[in-house]
């Protein structure tokens, strides 16, 4: 819970603290460094200035670059780095965490272009595709750009430690989770196998991010990029399935459902946003196709929305008792973890 200055107002007019207290805990909150983003003006200048300067070297790259030739895009995307790099020791220096990590960030956005450059300019190319495709496409050889973008990545994430610099590590998985399925299936494109491998693959991701938030709590939020792209992977991939077995339509339903559950546990909002997209889903399926003539399927579904809404209320009563003698069975440290995620 992020602590306000109208929060210890309150607590002052509740006569829980004093108003020198308050004064005194609001100028020790404001001195502590700040390595999570805020949402005000300064850091959305930040965000803003710095998407645009990697989208610039991603998303936005036009073919103009390509008459610089190989060699003139690696020193060329070698200078930026340089110049991404320095600005990340600067910043870090004058205790100006974010836009640090921005810039770190850049440095290793820079990798795939830097890679394509190389391979243009040692004769491995093996298309006629060009870098921006690299967005767009699915192609098995973005490999070799995709496993140097981790490798620098890694190495920065490193260096730096700043939670920002996962971002770009966690789209690079997310982009190999589909090129790796390509370059399995050769010339034989299979929709069905990719889908499958999307949902192996990002519940891989998960697992590690699970991994990572466990061992890195105290610190930094380094897990969040990982989810984020893992749930996508996962829940796209199961999504995409095809069936036209009820019983797996249902199987669907509980895992959405043990999703959003997952979410409450962990507070993390993407398993909760996409397992209630999925079980919107299936439910749409069951009102649309299993009882599309049935004038009780809207009555029974009201019903359970209102037990549902009753459990609630159940739980809220009982929260903290049911929570403690829980969290009591749990190994100490994953009870100190779970603990931490509690406002």
């Amino acid at each position: 819970m992020k602590i306000t200055r109208k929060n210890l107002n309150d607590a002052v007019s509740e006569q829980i603290i004093t108003a020198e207290q308050a004064e005194k805990l609001h100028s020790y909150l404001k001195s502590l460094p700040s390595v999570g983003p805020i949402f005000n003006f300064t850091n959305v200048l930040y965000y803003l200035g710095g998407l645009i300067a990697i989208g610039a070297m991603t998303l936005f790259m036009n073919l103009g670059w390509e008459s610089f030739g190989g060699w003139g895009i690696l020193f060329i995307s070698l200078a930026y780095a340089g110049i991404g790099l320095k600005l990340t020791g600067r910043f870090q220096e004058k205790g100006y965490a974010i836009p640090a990590g921005i810039c770190a960030t850049f440095v290793v956005a820079l990798a795939p272009l830097a890679i394509y450059g190389l391979q243009q300019a040692l004769g491995f190319w093996p298309d006629e595709s060009a870098y921006r495709e690299y967005h767009k496409y699915i192609k098995w050889h973005w490999i070799y750009m995709e496993l140097g973008t981790l490798a620098v990545g890694l190495f920065v994430a490193w260096r730096y430690k700043y939670p920002f610099l996962i971002m770009p590590i966690a789209v690079t998985l997310w982009y190999m989770s589909m090129d790796v399925a390509v370059m399995i299936m050769g010339d034989q494109y299979d929709f069905q196998f990719c889908a499958l491998f999307s949902m192996y693959f990002g519940l891989l991701m998960i697992f590690v991010a699970l991994w990572v938030d466990f061992r890195s709590w105290e610190k930094a939020d380094y897990a969040f990029w990982l989810y984020i792209f893992g749930v996508i992977a996962f829940w796209g991939g199961m999504t995409a399935q095809e069936s036209d077995n009820e019983l797996s339509k249902f199987l669907y339903f509980c895992v959405n459902i043990f999703m959003i559950v997952v979410g409450v546990v962990l507070v993390r909002r993407v398993f909760v946003v996409f397992g209630a997209i999925g079980a919107c889903i299936y439910l749409g399926h069951l009102a649309w196709n299993v009882f599309e003539d049935s004038w009780f399927f809207p009555i029974a579904l009201t019903a359970i929305g209102l037990l549902i809404i009753y459990l609630g209320v159940l739980w809220q009563k009982n929260e903290k008792a049911l929570t403690e003698k829980s969290r009591s069975l749990l190994p100490h440290k994953l009870k100190e973890y779970l603990e931490s995620k509690t406002d």
